[in-house]
């Protein structure tokens, strides 16, 4: 059980990491591509989209705290 304790601990520092926020715009992106495409829509381009958002979002609030 240690080990699955351990893995489950990699993975939650390896996918959230220092930034809970990026982790869960990403997650909110990808539930959104997956209602569009379960809506009908050909979304393949909303994800690049939204990743690029979130990681600009997050760059403009870690250089802000620096400042």
């Amino acid at each position: 059980m240690k080990h699955v304790a351990a893995f489950g601990r990699f993975w939650w520092n390896f996918i959230v990491g220092d930034d809970w926020r990026a982790a869960a715009g990403i997650l909110a992106s990808i539930g959104v591509t997956a209602a569009l495409v379960a809506l009908g829509w050909n979304a393949w381009w909303f994800l690049p989209a939204a990743t690029a958002v979130v990681l600009w979002l997050s760059l403009l609030r870690a250089t802000r705290q620096r400042a």
